[in-house]
């Protein structure tokens, strides 16, 4: 990207695809889908992480802005600061799973309620753990692919826990990194001030081929309303977690 592209946001060319320097696939509005199978991604574990941090660059208002433009420079080193900084708005992102498995076993697999899941049995989904700082290890989900043919279609999300809405402020990406062949990164880039959650992508299982759809639709609910939105009619309860 040339200097003065990165001056004027909007002038640079959409990320279609990866390059062999970033060995990374950029999944955009443009270029939403992946397949894993022609990929070669098929066996071991696909790993999906969910890092994030704080960043203060609408804090400022004009007036920050201004001197931006008058010190271009400043462009390349935003102000941010870790997620539990105080003095900041206080956000803990989640990263979650909703699936449904060939058999229609419908379920979930998030922090709330300490539901991690197994790896090597039903539903071959798990979670690691839960970062409520926005630790550079971020949040990771595994999925079992050698037992691919068990899952029918997955829905990654995020959302934030019990805290003030602040997507707008909260710099997040989900990176899927397949057992083999490039790793595929989705930005949660668009402005949702309000919105509580985000349907990141989906994984779906179409006549034997794994397809990876970005979505990243912001709502003002929970996981009830992706789950009306994506049609998987669970039941849903309040949630809470143990304090840290």
């Amino acid at each position: 990207m040339a200097f003065w592209d990165s001056l004027w946001p909007g002038r640079e060319s959409h990320f279609e695809s990866g390059s062999a320097a970033t060995n990374s696939i950029v999944l955009s509005r443009r270029h939403a889908t992946v397949s894993l199978t022609k990929q070669g991604a098929l066996t071991g574990n696909l790993r999906v992480n969910l890092s994030w941090r704080m960043r203060t660059s609408d804090i400022g208002g004009r007036s920050q802005q201004s001197s931006r433009l008058l010190r271009p420079f400043k462009l390349f080193k935003p102000d941010v600061v870790q997620a539990h900084t105080q003095g900041m708005v206080n956000v803990d992102l989640d990263l979650g799973c909703m699936y449904e498995l060939a058999d229609g076993t419908k379920g979930v697999v998030q922090p709330l309620g300490n539901l991690i899941g197994d790896l090597n049995a039903p539903p071959y989904i798990r979670l690691s753990g839960d970062d409520r700082f926005g630790a550079p290890s971020g949040e990771t989900v595994y999925v079992n692919l050698d037992q691919r043919d068990q899952i029918k279609r997955l829905l990654f999300f995020v959302y934030i826990y019990d805290q003030t809405p602040a997507f707008d402020r909260t710099h997040a990406k989900v990176t899927l990194y397949p057992g083999n062949g490039p790793r595929i990164e989705i930005e949660l880039d668009e402005r949702a001030p309000q919105a509580r959650s985000c349907a990141v992508f989906t994984v779906e299982n179409v006549k034997d081929e794994l397809i990876v759809r970005r979505e990243v639709k912001f709502v003002y609910g929970f996981q009830s309303e992706l789950d009306r939105l994506y049609g998987y009619g669970m039941q849903w309860g309040r949630g809470y977690k143990s304090r840290a």
